[in-house]
């Protein structure tokens, strides 16, 4: 079994901790740690069918990533949300979650979870013991048919129960919405009505083209200025200065009372205040979505320590880019970059 290390980061002459600040002085606070590649469903826009999965002896341990969120938290990292994949099929998911909550007072502000709501019955109030005070869930239609076609194998029931549990637990709940022409455009606005009367937030999302998944993203691409310009001549938006530490802007919907959030990586990049790096369950270290840019912060921990490790964070700070190169070409249909959003961590 791997040893636990516990990450010793650079002091500065003042005594303080060294912040992660990249080449263009962007303060790294947010880390996106993905606990597994699997899930038990099969998304049309993410996932390919028959998708073939990293062996589970190449994960990292627990107490890696316990290792390396402990070494991100003392170098100035405030929020951690854990993904995957579906991070609640992960055997033994709440001994992490409890693992990374004893951070809270050590510098950690908030632990959050993006989920599809699939095992949530079994897990809310776990979650809200641990610290866990809002999640993610990821939901793209509330229609039984069209929810089986998209996911391919998932079942709404069990979703709507889990998204139940969560509520009664006392968790902050935001629905994701990943919006598709031709596939769900004509719910946007029932899910909204749907959300803001349960009390969710909603965030619409932009297909992002990572990996072959089999449809084509040129065709159901939905882009989300113009939606939102739809939007606006029927309901009142008002620009909310709401942050949650990611990349979607807020609207504040007057005829609903809630919160509406657009994430828009192809109509309009949010580089500029990126803020933010993706841990895969391997333990690459990926500074941007949409680059192959990374470094290996699993050799790093097993090789090099808590010296290694802190050595590591420094060149991922140097070698994040700028931005995402993410462009919509009509005419290539395929991917971007061959790994898959589950891979990186959505």
């Amino acid at each position: 079994m791997p040893i636990t290390l516990l990450a010793q980061p650079d002091i500065e002459p003042s005594g303080a901790p060294r912040p992660l600040i990249d080449r263009y002085g962007r303060h790294i606070t947010y880390l996106r740690v993905s606990v597994t590649d699997r899930c038990d469903f099969r998304c049309t826009y993410c996932m390919a069918e028959d998708m073939q999965f990293l062996p589970r002896r190449d994960l990292l341990s627990f107490e890696e990533i316990d290792s390396i969120v402990s070494a991100f938290v003392a170098r100035g990292v405030r929020k951690v949300r854990l993904t995957g994949g579906e991070p609640l099929v992960r055997r033994d998911f709440m001994a992490l979650v409890e693992r990374i909550g004893g951070h809270f007072g050590a510098g950690l502000e908030e632990l959050t979870l993006t989920t599809n709501g699939s095992q949530l019955r079994r897990h809310a109030q776990g979650l809200a013991r641990a610290g866990v005070r809002r999640i993610n869930v990821s939901l793209d239609t509330l229609d039984e048919e069209r929810f089986a076609a998209i996911t391919r194998r998932g079942r709404m029931a069990d979703v709507m129960d889990g998204i139940d549990a969560a509520d009664v637990a006392g968790l902050k709940i935001k629905i994701n919405m990943v919006a598709m022409r031709g596939v769900n455009e004509d719910e946007i606005e029932p899910m909204m009505r749907w959300a803001h009367g349960r009390g969710f937030g909603l965030t619409l999302i932009e297909g992002m083209p990572l990996g072959e998944v089999g449809i084509d993203r040129v065709e159901s691409y939905l882009p989300l200025r113009k939606l939102r310009e739809q939007l606006g001549r029927r309901f009142t938006l008002e620009r909310a200065d709401h942050r949650t530490g990611g990349p979607a802007r807020y609207d504040w919907v007057k005829e609903t009372g809630g919160l509406l959030g657009f994430i828009t990586p192809m109509s309009h990049n949010f580089c500029e205040s990126c803020n933010r790096v993706r841990l895969t369950a391997t333990g690459q270290l990926y500074m941007c979505l949409g680059q192959e840019d990374m470094v290996d912060l699993r050799a790093a921990v097993r090789e090099g320590g808590p010296q290694g490790l802190d050595a590591a964070l420094d060149r991922a700070m140097m070698l994040k880019p700028k931005g995402h190169d993410f462009v919509l070409d009509r005419t290539d249909t395929g991917p971007a970059l061959e790994r898959h959003m589950s891979v990186t961590g959505g």
